[in-house]
């Protein structure tokens, strides 16, 4: 039998190619983010039942008010995937106060946000897997606030796992490594981009020598996690990109 399975940010990239292979095996998708029109385009690609909710996850009220409307059309939520991001290089000198706010409620206050609302709908048995990024290890400029809020991420997700083993739901970490598709782009200034490749050049990091994975290719694990054993918990993952 299918699960019920929300994911957010799921309208481009790593959240809609999760989508994709979850709906793949008879899930039914709740896909969340704040451009509805994207999630709604991919939830009548998905079918199965699947459904799309506006949501910023930044925004606790938009949250609570996206899961009242989950809750009214999927009383019982099996898992949830927490995937939204933003990810923009700037240094703190220069940062404004939406980029900061981004980072932080997006990044590191959206997963707290979304799995409180979560929780009183799930079940023994239900999992709550959130995203994190290779890059909290590595030596980036440009990226303290992505980074210091995916940090913050990992150790949330750690005491969480902790807090709720008592209820049955399991809790991953999923750290990604870096990937992108035939759709991925980016809207940063060129001159941002050129400082931040030759900066992480100069601090012995050359992004364009990296291996880069596909979007559909880490995707391609998600069956596996979210139907392990009941005897199973895998708390923490690592995935890493490749040269092929």
């Amino acid at each position: 039998m299918g699960k019920s399975i929300v994911v957010t940010g799921a309208g481009k990239g790593l959240g809609k190619a999760i989508a994709r292979r979850l709906a793949a095996e008879g899930n039914t998708l709740i896909l969340l983010g704040r451009t509805l029109s994207k999630v709604e385009a991919v939830a009548s690609e998905l079918g199965h039942g699947s459904y799309a909710v506006e949501c910023d996850v930044g925004s606790p009220a938009s949250v609570r008010a996206a899961f009242a409307t989950v809750a009214e059309k999927t009383p019982v939520i099996d898992v949830l995937i927490n995937n939204a991001g933003v990810y923009e290089p700037f240094t703190v000198a220069e940062a404004t106060d939406a980029q900061i706010e981004a980072a932080v409620q997006t990044n590191y206050a959206g997963p707290i946000y979304c799995s409180r609302e979560a929780i009183p709908l799930m079940r023994k048995g239900s999992h709550i897997i959130n995203i994190s990024s290779e890059s909290i290890n590595l030596p980036f400029v440009m990226f303290s606030l992505y980074q210091s809020s995916k940090a913050g991420l990992e150790r949330f997700t750690e005491t969480l796992c902790q807090e709720l083993k008592p209820e049955g739901i399991a809790v991953t970490m999923f750290r990604a490594g870096q990937m992108m598709d035939e759709d991925s782009s980016n809207n940063w200034p060129p001159e941002i981009g050129r400082r931040f490749h030759e900066g992480n050049l100069r601090a012995g990091l050359d992004l364009r020598a990296r291996p880069i994975s596909s979007f559909g290719s880490v995707a391609e694990f998600f069956p596996t996690l979210i139907n392990l054993p009941a005897d199973v918990s895998l708390p923490i993952i690592q995935m890493e990109a490749r040269h092929r």
